[in-house]
């Protein structure tokens, strides 16, 4: 069946659910990187390939961006002056200001709301007494005061990397490990990671390793980079009735003077640019609101549905996203809404791996 046209259909999340049978998510990454699948959805039909084919999928002067933060340990466990258990998922670091410096926006669990004022205690699990630190809570914070403004003691990237733990996905588990694998700490990040700020990793660019980059560079594919620090919003479920009513939170991106002049000689060369993973699309697009590439740093809440124009990107490398999700939406908006759900059931039907650890797709833009 095919859809109605994007400006005449009122897109609900209900249009972007699949059946997905719970031993496909993936709970742990494949042995080697490349050695992921890739179901490839640029050609006349599917093909079912492993992710290390990629280079031949391209060609020499198409241009691949990454996206190269760096997932920080945003994770911590502690305790109320009342003895209360509180976890805390580290949102976002704030720049220093006169008055309060080493502060942080965060999400916080607990029995009841940490008020302002308190103070909470936090190390990392099994640390000995008198280890960790106090942070202060100082308020509600965020666009919509779901986060808390706390004041750690020092540096919070330091605190963090000493006290906490890499925050995996809520459909990961490890709570019989008690925590994070150490080796999640490695591939939970990408090979590339260079810039610190994530509490997600971008996932499409997991599966790349240091013999594939090669391989690409060997092909004559040239890459650039932008920075999106992934926020903890990008596993949130779509929760209006209607797209239309959806708001999406903001994450921090950068798009430098040098990619966008990479992304201008390649389609002066009549090469192709290649994102790798929906937040790099997001940056890139955000980066050409105004109607061509131009450098840009802020803040994008860019929420890319059916019917986008799409003015930069013309290959996508994704990996396989949650139902009823903003990525859903993206994928589809790019690839075509029936190319993309025929492409999830036969994922489902070969038994693909889905999610951050999983197995990974290339799109042509519809």
């Amino acid at each position: 069946m095919t859809t109605m046209p994007p400006a005449a259909r009122d897109w609900t999340p209900d249009d972007f659910d699949f059946e997905l049978p719970q031993e496909l998510i993936a709970q742990h990454p494949a042995a080697e990187r490349s050695a992921s699948r890739l179901l490839d959805a640029t050609g006349a039909a599917p093909a079912d390939r492993v992710f290390r084919d990629l280079p031949g999928l391209l060609e020499p002067g198409d241009l691949l961006v990454f996206n190269d933060t760096r997932v920080i340990k945003a994770r911590l466990h502690g305790h109320k002056a009342s003895g209360g258990a509180v976890e805390a998922l580290v949102e976002r670091v704030l720049p220093d200001v006169p008055g309060a410096p080493f502060a942080v926006w965060a999400h916080l669990r607990a029995s009841k709301p940490a008020r302002k004022g308190a103070v909470l205690r936090f190390a990392r699990p099994g640390a000995q007494a008198g280890e960790g630190f106090d942070a202060e809570v100082l308020g509600r914070a965020g666009p919509d005061g779901s986060l808390f403004h706390l004041a750690f003691p020092s540096d919070p990237l330091a605190l963090l990397e000493a006290c906490g733990e890499v925050p995996l996905p809520p459909y990961i588990h490890r709570e019989a490990a008690g925590g994070p694998a150490q080796d999640d700490e490695r591939r939970y990040q990408t090979v590339f990671a260079a810039r610190p700020g994530a509490v997600a990793a971008p996932t499409a660019a997991l599966p790349f390793d240091e013999p594939l980059l090669q391989a690409l560079a060997a092909r004559g594919v040239r890459t650039a980079r932008v920075t999106l620090h992934v926020g903890a919003g990008t596993f949130q479920p779509v929760r209006v009735a209607r797209l239309a009513e959806h708001r999406m939170h903001f994450e921090r991106y950068e798009v430098g003077e040098d990619t966008v002049a990479a992304v201008a000689q390649t389609r002066s060369a009549g090469g192709r640019v290649v994102a790798v993973g929906t937040t790099t699309v997001r940056s890139l697009e955000s980066a050409a609101r105004g109607g061509t590439l131009q450098p840009a740093q802020g803040e994008t809440d860019l929420f890319i549905t059916p019917g986008f124009p799409f003015r930069v990107v013309d290959r996508l490398v994704t990996n396989f996203h949650l139902p009823r999700s903003t990525l859903m939406c993206l994928v589809s908006a790019f690839a075509g809404y029936d190319t993309v759900m025929a492409l999830y059931r036969h994922a489902v039907v070969q038994r693909y791996r889905f999610f951050s650890y999983g197995d990974a797709m290339l799109l042509a833009r519809a």
